[in-house]
């Protein structure tokens, strides 16, 4: 279910806000006032409506609602935030790049570089059709054909995101080519010491693991960063057929093996041990989904890329995972969020903390 809204996270004009409040999500009038400036409304404050929209926790997703159009805002959360993360200015630069190509995404409508409007850069897209599968089937494709279909659709549509042309594109400078994994390490490293709470040395243990066993990158392709499947639309009518790829903020040039591991990590089977609290899309338990081998064979014979190294690549997923997650219970313990499924990542995190350090010993 999508996460409701506080009462001080919007308000209608710059000034409302109560002494001490934290700073607001929206202002309504300056909002208002974009929206019928690029056609999309009446510039009425009273007829804009706002609503949370899908169960992310990490940019702010709001559907906007004006003069009967409907669109979706993305914004950064309150801080802090970690340096260079929640970058919406660059998820809204790879989406527009996009346009034109094979890859299923929103379609950007303007962004807004001035922090003054809502307190932080933001930008607008279109609402595309669809549902989002998590723990529960649309009914039209809850049988084992239509499971089938959804899998090679998320398989198939990772393969065209993986195929698109990057510099044709105009993404240079987006990311660079060379050296992903190692900047990874990198980053994530960094980004460890930023947002830990406590200490966990089996965080410590697998990076060093990783570092001492970097396998060599094919080719550069985009990279999603968060691919999994609570992270695209289907549309909910039979046959399946995913209609857009969602939360681009992690996206940048690389290695695009690390999608297919942040994939599997999310993969379950029949026969997995309860994932707890990180158990996203319990729904590929289900009969007609295929096993993460299948997963990966289907991705080959599509790609023509090669597989190496995989646990390597599902080692590195668990552990970017653990770091993000940490830095989400550090904005919850410090009251910059009022998610109470982020104040519950305390044990989570530990314990994906030492599923990583099994994998990266051999475990399936």
């Amino acid at each position: 279910m999508p996460q409701a809204l506080a009462p001080d996270d919007i308000i209608r004009r710059h000034g409302d806000a109560a002494e001490g409040a934290r700073p607001p999500l929206v202002v309504i009038e300056p909002l208002a006032e974009m929206l019928a400036a690029h056609g999309l409304g009446d510039g009425d404050p009273a007829e804009l409506s706002v609503e949370p929209v899908g169960e992310g926790h990490s940019n702010v997703t709001l559907a906007v609602s004006s003069a009967g159009r409907e669109v979706i805002l993305r914004r950064p959360p309150r801080g802090p935030l970690p340096p260079s993360a929640h970058d919406v200015l660059r998820e809204a630069r790879l989406l527009r790049a996009l346009e034109g190509t094979a890859v299923r995404a929103p379609r950007v409508i303007f962004t807004c570089e001035d922090q003054a409007p809502m307190g932080a850069p933001f930008y607008l897209m279109e609402r595309v059709p669809g549902e989002v599968i998590t723990d529960v089937m649309p009914p039209a494709l809850d049988g084992v054909v239509e499971r089938r279909r959804v899998a090679d659709e998320l398989i198939d549509a990772l393969v065209e995101l993986h195929d698109v042309d990057w510099m044709a594109a105009g993404l240079e400078g987006f990311g660079k080519p060379t050296g992903y994994l190692e900047r990874q390490l990198r980053r994530f490293g960094g980004l460890w010491e930023h947002n830990r709470t406590r200490e966990l040395p089996a965080v410590e243990r697998v990076g060093a693991w990783l570092a001492d066993h970097l396998p060599d990158s094919p080719p550069a392709t985009i990279v999603h960063g968060d691919y999994r499947l609570g992270n695209t639309l289907f549309a909910a009518e039979a046959p399946a057929r995913l209609t857009a790829i969602l939360d681009w903020e992690m996206a940048t040039i690389g290695d695009p093996l690390a999608d297919l591991g942040y994939l599997l990590m999310f993969w379950a089977q029949d026969g997995d041990p309860p994932s707890g609290r990180f158990d996203l899309q319990g729904v590929t338990r289900l009969p007609g989904f295929p096993t993460r081998a299948e997963i990966i064979a289907r991705y080959e014979e599509r790609s023509g890329r090669s597989m190496q190294a995989l646990n390597w690549y599902l080692t590195l997923a668990l552990w970017k995972a653990v770091v993000f997650m940490e830095g989400n219970y550090r904005r919850a313990i410090v009251g910059s969020t009022d998610d109470p499924y982020l104040m519950s990542f305390g044990e989570g995190v530990v314990q994906l903390a030492e599923r990583a350090l099994e994998v990266s010993h051999g475990a399936a």
